[in-house]
């Protein structure tokens, strides 16, 4: 069966309900939000801690609490949301193949398509950690999923390996019901994790840091009795020979970051970006197919879901542009005529440079009208730095941080009128590393 729709929004996280209503709020009512589980919310379900909210509603709200909030503001204008919906497919040319018990099989036809599936957590398979492969190796959210929402304990004698946010949040939860973590690894000799985290989420409940540790070997047969611990050299950040350490453990969590789930920007042809992992975007988030955008943790991996939503937002009113300018007509071919109405105009390239790891957007394109806002990554811990703009290779803006960190997304906003009618964009960070 067939169905031709504005908007299609493929994810009912923060992004995709924040999208959902701005492209509403633009003036196109046709949204339909398709979220593959029975409920919209994406990973906030999962996270009662508080500490969400404080940018986007000032105040602070649990997760559950901030998904209530986007889902009201869909629910308080009518955007149709279809929940258990699949999306198996995704062309160039904005047409979706849909699966769902109520919808059954359905292809979609949308004048303008916005990605917001999120990201997915490493698992031990992506890590190639050697050993047996017994029961009680779980990634940190699959952790939280189990206490928080069906309220089972992982284990009780938890050693865990990554230091990113959702770890250290889990493992003072785990503390919190009774259970003994007895360390956390990094690979790294700095954490992942937001400062803030570390200091209330291990610090304040003597769960030990090991910084430049890793693991080496997993030991048990049904159930895991123990791990290989070992030392990592700094520089190459290869175990060290002759250091392991054996820790009896029952669980093993792996909080070692996230990836953007790009599976079918890549089906439709979308460029993804090797630094971020995600689409390439200009300003509007719109990626290199027209009518095809990306917010969100499926663009870039975010610290705060404040700015989640506010990516969304944008995504949202830029898709409902597209759409009501007439970029939108459905079908074989439909992107084809798009890009020959203009819809993807010359463009200035943005380059991460020295220091830097990536920069969302890609490119500014010539129409950019407002502050063109820029969000990056440093590469290492930086004091007393420097922002440094360049533009085809001259300096055209500065801005001063005391402090970077890798943990903490940075961003800066800039006049288009610095960077009209140039080629290239670079970002770099000058200053004293650490």
């Amino acid at each position: 069966m067939r169905r031709d729709v504005g908007i299609a929004i493929i994810g009912g996280g923060a992004a995709g309900l924040a999208a959902a209503v701005a492209a509403y709020d633009a003036g196109v009512e046709d949204v339909v939000i398709f979220e593959r589980e029975d409920a919209t919310g994406g990973i906030l379900k999962q996270c009662i801690h508080n500490g969400f909210g404080l940018h986007r509603f000032k105040e602070e709200l649990t997760g559950p609490e901030y998904a209530a909030r986007e889902l009201a503001a869909a629910e308080m204008r009518g955007i149709e949301i279809e929940y258990e919906a699949s999306v198996l497919s995704l062309s160039r040319d904005r047409v979706l193949s849909v699966v769902s018990p109520t919808l059954g099989m359905l292809e979609v036809h949308a004048k303008a398509v916005i990605l917001a599936m999120g990201s997915r957590e490493r698992t031990r398979g992506a890590l190639r950690i050697p050993g047996a492969r017994p029961a009680g190796v779980y990634t940190a959210g699959t952790a939280q999923h189990m206490i928080n929402l069906e309220g089972i304990m992982p284990g009780k004698e938890i050693v865990m390996l990554g230091s990113g946010d959702i770890g250290l949040i889990v493992a003072r939860r785990l503390a919190y019901e009774g259970a003994h973590v007895k360390m956390v690894l990094n690979r790294s000799h700095i954490s992942s994790g937001l400062k803030r985290n570390i200091v209330q989420c291990l610090d304040d409940y003597g769960i030990p840091l090991r910084l430049l540790h890793t693991i080496t070997s997993i030991h048990g047969t049904s159930r895991i009795e123990a791990v290989g611990v070992s030392q990592v050299d700094k520089e190459t950040k290869a175990a060290i020979p002759g250091t392991e350490e054996i820790i009896p453990c029952d669980t093993l969590l792996l909080s070692v970051g996230l990836i953007p789930e790009n599976e079918l920007s890549r089906q439709a042809g979308v460029a993804i970006d090797r630094g971020s992992s995600g689409a390439s975007v200009d300003e509007t988030y719109q990626t290199t197919i027209p009518g095809i955008f990306s917010a969100g943790n499926v663009l870039h991996i975010h610290d705060l879901v404040d700015f989640v939503s506010e990516e969304g937002e944008g995504a949202g009113k830029a898709a409902a542009a597209f759409v009501l300018a007439g970029g939108g007509a459905c079908g074989v071919g439909a992107s084809e005529q798009a890009h020959d109405a203009g819809d993807i105009v010359a463009s200035a390239r943005v380059n991460a440079g020295s220091g830097v790891s990536y920069v969302v957007p890609q490119r500014v394109s010539a129409q950019a009208a407002s502050k063109v806002l820029m969000r990056f990554r440093v590469r290492r811990i930086y004091k007393k730095a420097s922002i440094v703009v360049l533009a085809d290779g001259a300096e055209v803006k500065r801005f001063k941080r005391p402090v970077m960190v890798p943990a903490e997304m940075s961003e800066i906003r800039i006049d288009p009128a610095l960077i009209a009618g140039r080629s290239a964009i670079e970002v770099r960070i000058e200053g004293e590393e650490e």
